[in-house]
């Protein structure tokens, strides 16, 4: 996996709020690379040759782009997860775009907001998840209609029922734009956002900033 395939990965990664298909090895790829060339340095006679240091800033790219990748995709992981969590709509196809380990650390991370919720919310003891309400993904191009219109295996047709408890605002998943300073949303929470954060907001405070070119709203959630 040279440099330059993945800066390209990297970059459609950044252009889009969603996750994007990518080799279930390219992180070995990646690393396999890293050691194809550090082979290389150690055979020089001369480690601050041009060629010696040539290649190590290739290195040292190399390992940040790899970085890059992992922090941007976790981000838009983390975000689904809460989105799952919470018993909110998800685009399932975006679940299928994780590499195993991904998927792995998305499901950990989904049980683990489930036992604490339960603990904190319901007060239940340590171990039990609290159960969430069903909330099938919609996939991309589809309305909360069109899959509650789906059929099961069985031919049964999908049930969606509220969320238990409080009404909860309407929310979207943002993409942000620029820095602001931390603000109140509708639902009472504090939100602090930066560069590249990819959240879900209160659907009144998202649109009032997508007015002001603040976030993008790359994903509605009801």
């Amino acid at each position: 996996m040279k440099l330059d395939d993945l800066r390209s990965i990297l970059l459609s990664e950044r252009e889009t709020g969603r996750l994007t298909a990518v080799a279930p090895d390219i992180y070995e790829k990646g690393h396999a690379e890293l050691a194809s060339i550090t082979k290389k340095v150690y055979a020089f006679d001369d480690p601050f040759s041009d060629e010696a240091r040539a290649l190590i800033d290739e290195t040292l790219a190399i390992r940040e782009t790899i970085q890059d990748l992992f922090a941007i995709r976790s981000r838009k992981i983390l975000a689904l997860t809460i989105l799952h969590a919470e018993g909110n709509y998800y685009d399932r196809e975006e679940v299928k775009r994780m590499i195993p380990a991904e998927k792995e650390m998305f499901d950990q991370m989904t049980a683990s907001v489930e036992q604490c919720r339960g603990i904190l919310l319901h007060n239940n003891p340590p171990g039990l998840v609290s159960p969430r309400p069903a909330a099938p993904a919609v996939p991309a191009g589809s309305s909360l209609e069109e899959v509650s219109g789906e059929d099961e295996p069985d031919g049964e047709p999908v049930t969606v029922q509220e969320p238990a408890g409080p009404v909860s605002h309407p929310c979207v998943l943002v993409h942000v734009l620029q820095d602001m300073d931390s603000f109140m949303g509708v639902d009472g929470r504090i939100y602090t956002l930066s560069k590249g954060d990819i959240v879900t907001l209160p659907e009144r405070n998202a649109a009032v900033l997508s007015e002001r070119n603040i976030v993008l709203n790359i994903n509605v959630c009801k």
